[in-house]
Order: C-alpha cells, then structure tokens, then sequence
C-alpha cells in the first residue's frame, strides 16, 4: 500500500495503473528519441527534417507525461500539498500543449498537401514524393546541399507559412497556460480567485482544442485519401493507407479523451485524493485519458514514420543516374 500521511491509502489498483501508464510513456518517449538518433547520424550535413522533429515533440510529450505521473504517485506516498496545485498543475498541462502541437503541424502538412495547385495533382510523382511527414528532403535540395554544405552546414526544414501559424498558436496556448497557472498561485491566498475553478476552466478550454483538432484532422484527412485515391501507384496506395489509419484513430482518441477531460476531474491535480476512493472508476478514466488520449496516437505516429530516410550520398547518387 502506498500511504498518505493524512492516514489515507493509495489502493494497489490505481497504483498498478498509474505504474502500467508510466511505463508505457516511458517506452514510446524512448523509442522516439532512440529513431531521433538514429535519423540524426544517418545524415549528419541535415539538422532538421519535418520527421525529426515529430521524433522530437513525441518524444519530449511522452517524456513529459511519465515525469507527471511518477510525481503524482510520490505525491500521493507523501502528501505533497503543493503537487495539487501549481505544481501539479503546470507538470500536467506541459505535455498536452506538446501533443497538441505535434498534430497541429501534422495538420498544417495536411493542408498544404490538400491545396496543392490542380497541375500538381494530375502529376503521379510529385504528389507521392510530398511524402505527408516528408521523411527526407527531395532529391534536388539534396543535390543542393551537396554541393553548398561547406557554407552551409547547418539546413533547417522549409518553415511555411502555415508552419508559422503553428508555431503561434502553440507559444499562444502557452502563455495562456502560464496565465492560468498564475491564477492559481494567486487564488493561493486570501482573495476571492478558486484555484480549482480556474483550473476547471483551462482543462475546458484545452478539451475543446483537442475536439476542434480532431475535426480538422478527421476533414482533411479525409480529403487527402480522396486525392491520393486518384493517384494510381502503389505509393499512393500506402500512403492513403497510412493516412486513413492516422485519422481514424487521432479522431477516437482526442474525441474520447477531450470528453474525459469535459465530463470528469481525472486531468486536475486537485481531486487525485478523492478520485483515488473509487479505484475501478479512475483506473477506466486514466486509461481512457492518458492511454487512449495520448500513448495510442503517439505510437501511431512513430509506427507510420518509422522508416529510415537515404543517406545523402545515395539519394544524390540516384538522381545522377535519372539524369544520366
């Protein structure tokens, strides 16, 4: 039994669950960072690809969220007052803006593949090769960096516009965080602020993101599978494969972990102690919440982008003998 100093138990289920959550998190942060790695010294002369750093914010979420979860259950072995409240706060909400951020830019590609101009669409290949992580650079900014690598050492991914738009919401969303979490070390003191409503309202917020995005993603995924549908390859085939897939289960997931989220009080720190009475009830809720939510979608991703990009010198290679 895990003991609270107020005299309260921590029942062995919700321990085994919470246990079972961290360790899975613990492992898709640990493949992602290992395949970052990996990508990183296959193509040592390219810093930055739109895959590595999806390996990134997966990683860095994953990792956020089992650093939240064993803290929670050391807070509930030593009563931690303050973890209910700022602290556990900030530790929660980190690692959804992450997650949050990784399937916004998953979007963004989304979109710019689906309003690509109609000539491009009639054209098999360059459709196909707009691979919708894009795993590696194109054959001719490759030939590119070949030859201007020694002025330019370090080549960062194009950043489009609505990357940009990406990138600002997050440092939006942010700082909407940091505001809220002020709030609450404000509604701390004698005044009349409630800490636990101004959390209450943030994990609202936050919920309905989640749902907006997955409408997004469910629109545009599916426009893109109609557009690859009239590509016939067997490229384009997997590809359309592999994005159905994608959208399917970001859809359920989000969906039921933002109702989660809405419709109960397992996201906020606050009500860990009372939660923790019914053990069979909260133990459906984490799952629900942080398995479903966030594991699930995070190894889906790392699944459909686990193949490795050619070496530089390869790819250069094969280009030479297309234009040969």
């Amino acid at each position: 039994m895990f003991e609270m100093r107020e005299g309260h138990c921590c029942p062995r289920v919700s321990v085994a669950v919470n246990v079972v959550l961290a360790l899975v998190d613990a492992i898709v942060a640990a493949i992602s960072f290992f395949q970052l790695i990996r990508i990183h010294l296959r193509n040592l002369q390219i810093r930055w690809t739109r895959q590595k750093v999806f390996h990134l914010m997966i990683g860095s979420s994953n990792l956020g969220y089992f650093i939240y979860v064993v803290l929670t259950l050391v807070a509930a072995c030593n009563g931690w007052a303050w973890w209910s409240q700022i602290c556990g706060f900030i530790f929660m909400a980190f690692p959804k803006i992450l997650l949050f951020s990784a399937f916004l830019l998953l979007l963004s590609f989304w979109v710019d593949l689906c309003h690509q101009r109609d000539e491009e669409d009639d054209d098999e290949g360059s459709f196909v090769e707009e691979a919708f992580l894009e795993k590696t650079l194109n054959e001719s900014r490759l030939a590119s960096i070949d030859s201007h690598r020694k002025c330019f050492p370090v080549r960062l991914f194009h950043v489009g516009s609505r990357q940009k738009i990406v990138i600002l919401v997050t440092v939006l969303v942010f700082v909407i965080m940091l505001a809220f979490a002020v709030i609450i070390w404000i509604g701390l003191g004698k005044n009349p602020i409630v800490s636990a409503v101004a959390a209450r309202v943030y994990i609202d917020f936050f919920a309905l993101l989640m749902l907006l995005l997955a409408g997004a993603l469910a629109c545009y995924g599916i426009l893109l599978c109609l557009k690859m549908s009239k590509v016939r390859s067997e490229e384009a085939s997997s590809e359309m494969w592999k994005v159905s897939g994608l959208t399917i289960v970001s859809v359920l997931c989000f969906t039921s972990s933002a109702f989660v989220a809405l419709l109960t009080d397992i996201s906020i720190p606050y009500h860990w102690r009372k939660l923790h009475a019914n053990c069979a009830y909260t133990s459906v809720l984490l799952i629900l919440y942080y398995f479903v939510g966030v594991s699930i979608p995070s190894a889906m991703v790392l699944w459909v982008i686990r193949e490795l990009p050619p070496t530089i010198t390869k790819a250069i290679n094969i280009h030479k003998n297309q234009v040969c």
